[in-house]
């Protein structure tokens, strides 16, 4: 199909959502106060805004390993957040880390809940990508960070706008933190999102603005993202003397064994372990990257050497320990002449579902139907992948997924639904505002 057609189909398929959201919308006004109508046409009458804003920031090349974009890109959030009454401050890494920084932004006040604000400004598109600038076609727009994340950023930028422009945003306490690197997290993570997990224990709520996964769904849980790497060593030798007592069996050998086991006594709901690259015989090494390497060996040789990388995703912290307390005594289990080693690398930690994350769920679901929109149901987390929400979810409740609609992220199709995006920022609108309303927070 060409892209012209792809296009056309898209924009067909989320038109009639909209209209019938639309026409859902007139017949459901009576559940809306007169501020939060008041809200909604703040938010209506800034979408042509908000789109030009987003073309903007999609045009600025802000790749994580490009920390001078991620701060340009930060300047334009940063006046956009002070001309909105926030204070802002600008959180440096290390030098060594080679990224750009974090954003953080703050409301002081007392109403309601106290909400934390979470996007990114890098993308995976680094500076020598050909995926550079904003095309729009009709009624989708392409670009790098149209969907992940700039267009969430802007969504929850105009969320506020239209709140400040409605005179509901003073005297609510919302701080908005913007890293520089979530696609690549800067190392070590226990310095990189220090400052996430500070705010994080004084705030009541945090709401993400990952992509959204459809009007009916919102993230309530997330799987984590961690790796692996198994290293074999066996005695190597003439072939004529694999399995003797005095060669035993071979790295290759012991390291089939090893993977065979993950593959049938791991398994469980929620988890899934993949071996994605493999090297061995009778000289085995991988590159800096760790993502590629060389293997050489000779049919008559028995091979001493084997490395495996892989990686892990579990939906609990608790999990991840069970899963890779299994893996380790697998990997015990040595054939004759091998020894076998696994390490392990944190990523991102589990978004656990909880009964927290549910009744924000409930809230938002509450805020979707109140707009003639549709129930909002929890997305299953096996169909994306780890955020930096996942960071704080020990401490506090979290939904996630409250951006824009659209796909393609990561890819050169990456794309964002226009006409969606008026709806899309309804309800986050909405969300903050009866979040942060004492009257209407537990309602």
């Amino acid at each position: 199909m060409c892209q012209k057609n792809l296009s056309q189909k898209i924009s067909k398929r989320y038109c009639l959502v909209a209209l019938l959201c639309f026409g859902s919308l007139l017949g459901n006004a009576q559940n809306l106060s007169d501020t939060e109508q008041q809200i909604i046409e703040q938010v209506n009458s800034n979408t042509a805004e908000s789109i030009a804003f987003l073309e903007e920031t999609v045009n600025i090349n802000s790749g994580t390993m490009n920390p001078s974009g991620v701060q340009k890109i930060g300047k334009l959030y940063q006046r956009f957040l002070e001309d909105l009454g926030f204070t802002t401050r600008w959180v440096d890494m290390p030098e060594s880390m080679n990224r750009g920084g974090h954003l953080i932004a703050e409301m002081k006040g007392n109403k309601g809940k106290s909400l934390l604000l979470l996007g990114h400004m890098d993308t995976v598109f680094e500076e020598d990508s050909p995926f550079q600038r904003w095309e729009r076609r009709d009624t989708i727009a392409y670009g790098p960070g149209t969907n992940d994340m700039k267009g969430g950023n802007m969504v929850m930028l105009y969320s506020l706008k239209a709140l400040k422009e409605a005179g509901q945003l003073e005297g609510r306490q919302i701080t908005v933190v913007l890293h520089g690197d979530e696609e690549n997290p800067g190392r070590p993570t226990d310095i990189s999102r220090k400052d996430i997990i500070e705010l994080a224990k004084k705030s009541d709520v945090a709401l993400a603005y990952e992509p959204g996964t459809g009007f009916r769904y919102a993230t309530t849980a997330r799987r984590s993202s961690s790796g692996w790497t198994l290293e074999v060593e066996g005695v190597q030798a003439h072939s004529a003397s694999v399995f003797s007592d005095h060669v035993g069996s071979g790295a290759i050998y012991e390291t089939a064994r090893i993977l065979h086991n993950f593959h049938e006594k791991l398994r469980e709901e929620n988890l899934t372990y993949n071996a994605s690259l493999i090297v061995g015989g009778s000289d085995a090494k991988l590159n800096a990257s760790g993502i590629a390497g060389h293997a050489e060996g000779k049919t008559n040789l028995v091979s001493d050497i084997a490395i495996v990388k892989g990686d892990l995703r579990t939906i609990s912290n608790e999990q991840l320990d069970r899963t890779r307390r299994k893996m380790e005594a697998i990997v015990a289990e040595n054939l004759p002449k091998t020894e076998a080693k696994i390490t392990f690398n944190d990523g991102y930690p589990a978004m656990a579902e909880t009964p927290g994350n549910r009744e924000i769920l409930r809230q938002f679901s509450r805020v979707s139907t109140d707009l003639g929109s549709v129930e909002v149901e929890a997305y299953d987390p096996n169909l994306r992948g780890a955020g930096d929400i996942a960071f704080i979810a020990d401490y506090i409740d979290c939904l996630d997924g409250l951006g824009v609609e659209g796909g393609g992220a990561h890819s050169v199709k990456e794309y964002v639904v226009l006409t969606t995006i008026s709806e899309v920022t309804q309800r986050s609108a909405l969300l903050i505002y009866r979040l942060t309303d004492p009257k209407l927070a537990q309602d």
